[in-house]
């Protein structure tokens, strides 16, 4: 059975939705961020000690991204992308790596200056860097939604998982009130998916 090692809110709830999505069984293993240097088990997978990490029989992994290729791949069965032959297919891996690459990392640098640098350094150069960069590639989202109610056209895919999670931290950040209409709109139709309820009820609200 496929173990997902993680906490709340983290890149975790990608991998216990597109598990929702699937309806594919697997047990969650709560990481206390502020211990889990401490956590042997934890450590033993991913020794960097930050989350989500996958154990899937003799299979670990410790990025969320490819852990919703390595899903997709293996149990999917096409639920969760195009098929490589499909017109959508480009559209699909753009996204899917777009909500971290260009979204969600640069989102990273804006919690480190807020939350952990000095009370002079929280509003720096990066963060005020990271912010701009973050809206100049959601700007390619808002543009896909205009063309389309998903990242990869009609069909929900692992990439909207993937830019969903990014949005939500950004509004965590408290960014929201900076997304378009599209945005705004594209948020609760994700949110309403059965999947995405199952997955965000699964977390208490602090990491156990």
């Amino acid at each position: 059975m496929i173990t997902v090692y993680g906490s709340f809110p983290t890149r975790s709830l990608r991998v216990i939705w597109a598990l929702e999505e699937l309806g594919i069984a697997y047990e969650m293993r709560p990481v206390d961020l502020r211990k889990r240097m401490e956590d042997a088990e934890f450590i033993a997978i991913n020794p960097s000690g930050f989350v989500p990490a996958l154990k899937d029989g003799d299979v670990t992994m410790v990025d969320s991204v490819a852990m919703l290729e390595y899903i997709n791949a293996r149990y999917g069965n096409g639920k969760l992308a195009p098929a490589v032959s499909d017109t959508a297919f480009p559209l699909y891996q753009q996204f899917l790596h777009l909500g971290e690459s260009g979204l969600a990392a640069y989102l990273n640098i804006i919690v480190a200056s807020r939350f952990l640098a000095p009370e002079a350094e929280k509003q720096n150069f990066g963060a005020t860097a990271a912010e701009r960069m973050f809206f100049n590639r959601l700007a390619l989202v808002s543009r896909q939604l205009g063309r389309a109610p998903m990242m990869a056209g009609e069909q929900f895919t692992a990439a909207d998982i993937s830019v969903i999670y990014a949005l939500g931290m950004a509004e965590r950040l408290g960014l929201a009130d900076k997304f378009g209409p599209e945005i705004a709109d594209y948020r609760i139709r994700m949110a309403a998916r059965p999947a995405f309820q199952r997955a965000n009820a699964k977390w208490s609200p602090k990491p156990a």
